[in-house]
């Protein structure tokens, strides 16, 4: 049954222009200023992290907006520590709105006497007192068999097929999907099948960890717009190399659409002198001053989808509804045209 009360959104440091921005949403949608809980997450002198809420959460449902990257483990506790913190405030449920799910990529052990970090987090999420994750595009969709609670994995394509859609009108029938990886073909296909348009991938071998040796292009990219999708750039050393080889291979264009921007190390300075002529990425890691000043980076906002999802889950109604482009398109409010 729904609740009486509104839901309520609490926010930690990690992505505030984001929580702000889907209050804001929300209070739209329900005609009534929500806005983010009163808190102070801070840190000691010794770097210690210290929450306190100065609003009553006695059997309210919360919402805890906190992505955990860069720096992950202390967005990671401070995400753990408010949980706590309203767990002991008697708040009636807890969900953790975590829109870049960090340690995702430690899915499984890949070597021996490695650890499989994705699922020492999700026990320590559980523990802490979250009872609901709603997250997306997780780097392996698996993940979400490591919490024994519900997890609502959205997924950015429909909102990437909405803005393909807009930037590209006109030129549709020239659009080739690429995957970046072998890895990576269930999300292009996914987004092929959304816009209509063809796939083709980029086979990468490495001799050693962060030397890519060879790549293939398979398929012919001929005279195309490529439109490379991946769920996350970290160094952007893969995504230059396949933008060059596509270049080679005939392409006309290359452009990118990765959903968590991370852009570690030289990123940004390898997307600004990259033959791609645009990167898009969403909103859920924030962005740097470096990351904004460049002008082949764009950014799509996901504090639409996420705010309709909280409804949803507040509400108790569905928040597979989302993965259709024809539903978020009223959502976005025109946003792509």
């Amino acid at each position: 049954m729904p609740t009486l009360t509104e839901p309520k959104l609490i926010s930690g440091n990690a992505n505030l222009p984001l929580a702000k921005s889907i209050a804001k949403r929300m209070s739209l949608h329900r005609g009534l200023n929500i806005g983010l809980v009163d808190a102070r997450v801070e840190r000691f002198n010794d770097q210690e992290i210290y929450v306190e809420v100065y609003e009553n959460v006695r059997g309210e449902d919360m919402f805890i907006i906190q992505p955990t990257s860069n720096p992950a483990n202390d967005n990671l506790m401070e995400l753990l520590i408010m949980a706590d913190a309203l767990r002991r405030s008697s708040a009636s449920r807890i969900t953790a709105v975590i829109p870049y799910f960090g340690y995702a990529r430690q899915d499984r052990r890949a070597r021996a006497r490695t650890p499989i970090s994705a699922k020492l987090v999700a026990n320590m999420l559980v523990e802490a007192g979250i009872e609901r994750v709603l997250t997306m595009d997780l780097h392996a969709a698996q993940i979400q068999g490591f919490f024994d609670i519900p997890v609502d994995n959205l997924y950015a394509s429909p909102v990437f097929a909405l803005d393909i859609m807009n930037q590209f009108k006109g030129n549709m029938d020239d659009l080739m999907v690429v995957s970046p990886d072998v890895g990576g073909v269930a999300r292009a296909r996914e987004l092929a099948k959304r816009i209509n348009a063809p796939l083709s991938i980029v086979d990468k071998r490495r001799e050693k960890a962060g030397e890519i040796a060879e790549m293939t292009v398979i398929g012919n990219v001929e005279g195309k717009k490529c439109i490379i999708v991946d769920d996350i750039c970290d160094t952007a050393g893969t995504l230059c190399k396949a933008a060059e080889i596509l270049i080679e291979n005939g392409a006309s264009e290359v452009h990118s659409y990765i959903t968590h921007g991370v852009l570690s190390g030289p990123a940004v300075e390898r997307i600004k002198n990259s033959v791609m002529k645009s990167l898009v990425i969403t909103d859920s890691i924030a962005p740097t001053e470096a990351v904004k000043a460049t002008s082949n980076i764009r950014i799509v906002p996901t504090a639409p989808m996420f705010a309709q999802a909280i409804l949803n889950i507040w509400n108790g109604t569905s928040v597979s509804s989302l993965f259709d482009t024809e539903t978020l398109e009223p959502i976005y409010d025109g946003q792509f045209i």
